[in-house]
C-alpha cells in the first residue's frame, strides 16, 4: 500500500488543499503542551478551529475521526470530546459514533490525563449500519511508540469504521506523529497520507511498520523534537 508523509504545518496543508477527495481523516489533535507558543487559553480556540478544519477536509460521504484524551489541568477538566464536537458542528458534520478506548484498566487512578480516550467519528452523509454490531468500549488502546500516541487497537477500530461506513480507501492523518495510523491503515489495505511538522517524527512516520510498533510497545515520550 502507498504511504506519503509531508513535513508541513497541518492547518496550512489542509487549507491549501480544501476537500480531500476519496479520503477520510483519522487523527489526534495535539494538546497545549505539544504546541510551541500556545498557552492553555489559546489552545482551546485553536483546538476547535483545527477540528473544524479536519471535518471540512473530509468529503461529505467520508469520516473525520478523532482520538482524544481528556486532560486535568489546574483543577479543571478539559473535555476534548465537547471541543471536537463544536468544531465538527461548525463544518456541518454530525456524530456517527462515539466510542471509549481504555488507556488503563477500569478503576485505575490517574493524574493529569484521563484513563480513557474518546474515539469519535463525524460525517455529513455517512451513517452507522445498525444491522452490524460494533464495540462501544475498546478495552485496550494497544501498543504505541510514545505515551501521547494513538494506540494501534484504536487506530484499527477507526480504520475499520472508515471501511465499513464509507467508500473512501485513503486515510489522512494531518497530525501523524510517528505514523501509527498510517502503519495500521496500510496493514488493512488502505493507502495513507500523513502530515507532521517535526522532521524526526516525519522520518519515523514514513517507515514505521506494525512489527516495529508492536516491538516498541509503550515507549516513554521522546526527548526533544527537531
Amino acid at each position: 500500500m502507498q504511504r506519503t508523509v509531508y513535513t508541513a504545518d497541518a492547518i496550512q496543508w489542509m487549507s491549501e488543499r480544501g476537500v480531500l477527495d476519496g479520503c477520510s481523516i483519522v487523527t489526534s489533535l495535539p494538546d497545549a503542551t505539544e504546541l510551541a507558543g500556545v498557552d492553555r487559553a489559546q489552545w482551546s480556540g485553536w483546538f476547535v478551529d483545527a477540528a473544524e478544519r479536519c471535518a471540512r477536509a473530509a468529503p461529505r460521504d467520508a469520516l473525520a475521526v478523532f482520538y482524544q484524551t481528556d486532560a486535568k489541568v489546574e483543577g479543571q477538566w478539559f473535555d476534548k470530546a465537547a471541543l471536537v464536537r463544536e468544531g465538527a458542528a461548525r463544518a456541518g458534520a454530525r456524530c456517527v459514533f462515539h466510542w471509549i478506548v481504555l488507556r488503563a484498566p477500569a478503576g485505575t487512578r490517574t493524574l493529569s490525563r484521563a484513563g480513557y480516550s474518546h474515539l469519535i467519528g463525524f460525517s455529513q452523509d455517512a451513517r452507522l449500519d445498525l444491522s452490524k454490531p460494533f464495540a462501544d468500549v475498546i478495552a485496550d488502546a494497544g501498543p504505541t511508540t510514545w505515551t501521547r500516541g494513538m494506540g494501534a487497537n484504536a487506530c484499527r477500530a477507526a480504520c475499520e469504521a472508515v471501511i465499513a461506513f464509507t467508500d473512501t480507501r485513503i486515510i489522512v492523518d494531518p497530525f501523524c506523529g510517528h505514523g501509527t495510523v498510517l502503519a495500521v491503515a496500510n496493514a488493512l489495505g488502505l493507502d495513507a497520507i500523513g502530515v507532521e511538522l517535526g522532521r524526526r517524527r516525519a522520518r519515523k512516520a514514513r517507515t514505521l511498520t506494525m512489527e516495529q510498533l508492536e516491538s516498541d510497545g509503550r515507549a516513554e515520550d521522546e526527548e526533544g523534537e527537531e
